[in-house]
């Protein structure tokens, strides 16, 4: 095919295709933050609250700090912002109005990790997974045993439905149907319902090199209670490989299950490829599976031992944040769908 072709059938950044061919290879354009070293440390962050999380992030690294610490306090901060309606405090509650959590953690240099799932009434979900990493041996522990766990170790519980986040919930249980004795809250902009979901990655190469990782969420809007998405789970949500790097996923965390998401994109990095290859390939693979549509979303992000970094997304409107020696930058993701 000639390049006028390509840019028919070809989604990037920059432009809008109309579709996918499997008998041509999908291409992504990259985004000007990727496969780039700027030297040590670097953060990458998924999403536009990427750039508070760097920033906190930032703070331990300047002062010498590790990795994992870096992590927790860069999650720490957009799970404590009740304004950010995808994480911990003020997150979008399930189809009874509970806000229930789902966190992991890994640790490079000692090869660890430890996960949360479906945990309820604590602030900072990602910070008792690290508690289940360091203080037992298990790596994950879910609903009250994990609220029990983390209430032994000193933390409080905490009533995590904000009045947005219940009057959100409110209007889409009155609209779920037309027959039933509901009214609507007053009346809200659609973008209050349909932009306020999402999840954070918060990924970080140290100085020395070492590497640590961490995915929080308030999961998929709306959910059946008990149910667990890709956040929590080692391998899908979030992945790392001290001597190769990381990798974090969002979006539809069922189709990062069932791809081994993040998992993947490590093991391609080790392979060879740069983080954006390797995020890019995830993507394709999802894509195909699905016959070329796609109507949910997943956004990957990675970082390698060098620094490099690396997203994609198999839709635009994808955003992720980079802090190096350059400063904290907020960049778009490259997709392939509208």
């Amino acid at each position: 095919m000639g390049d006028l072709s390509r840019r028919d059938f070809f989604k990037n950044a920059a432009g809008v295709g109309l579709g996918i061919s499997f008998f041509e290879p999908i291409f992504f354009k990259r985004g000007a933050a990727t496969a780039v070293s700027a030297g040590l440390p670097v953060i990458i962050s998924s999403g536009g609250h990427g750039i508070k999380a760097n920033e906190a992030a930032w703070q331990i690294l300047s002062k010498g700090g590790n990795s994992l610490d870096a992590v927790e306090k860069g999650a720490n901060v957009i799970e404590s912002d009740q304004e950010d309606m995808s994480v911990g405090l003020g997150g979008l509650p399930n189809e009874e109005g509970e806000v229930e959590l789902d966190a992991s953690i890994m640790s490079g240099p000692d090869r660890n990790a430890g996960a949360v799932g479906a945990l309820k009434y604590i602030e900072n979900p990602c910070s008792v997974a690290r508690l289940v990493m360091e203080r037992s041996d298990h790596v994950m522990m879910v609903g009250k045993g994990a609220l029990r766990f983390a209430l032994a170790h000193g933390f409080k519980k905490k009533d995590l439905l904000t009045d947005k986040a219940r009057e959100i919930w409110l209007r889409w249980k009155e609209n779920l149907s037309d027959k039933d004795d509901w009214f609507p809250p007053k009346e809200l902009k659609e973008e209050d319902v349909f932009q306020t979901y999402g999840t954070i990655n918060v990924l970080v190469v140290d100085v020395n090199g070492n590497i640590s990782g961490i995915t929080t969420t308030s999961g998929l809007a709306f959910k059946i209670p008990g149910r667990l998405g890709d956040s929590p789970i080692i391998g899908a949500g979030l992945y790392l490989d001290n001597d190769v790097g990381a990798a974090g996923a969002t979006g539809r965390g069922e189709e990062v299950i069932k791809t081994c998401g993040s998992f993947m994109v490590v093991e391609n990095m080790r392979r060879g490829m740069s983080p954006q290859e390797a995020c890019e390939d995830v993507v394709k693979r999802i894509i195909k599976w699905h016959g070329g549509k796609a109507d949910f979303q997943d956004n990957f992000v990675a970082i390698n031992k060098k620094g490099e970094t690396g997203a994609a997304s198999i839709h635009k409107r994808f955003r992720y944040a980079v802090y190096n020696e350059k400063g904290n930058n907020l960049y778009d993701g490259a997709y392939l769908l509208d």
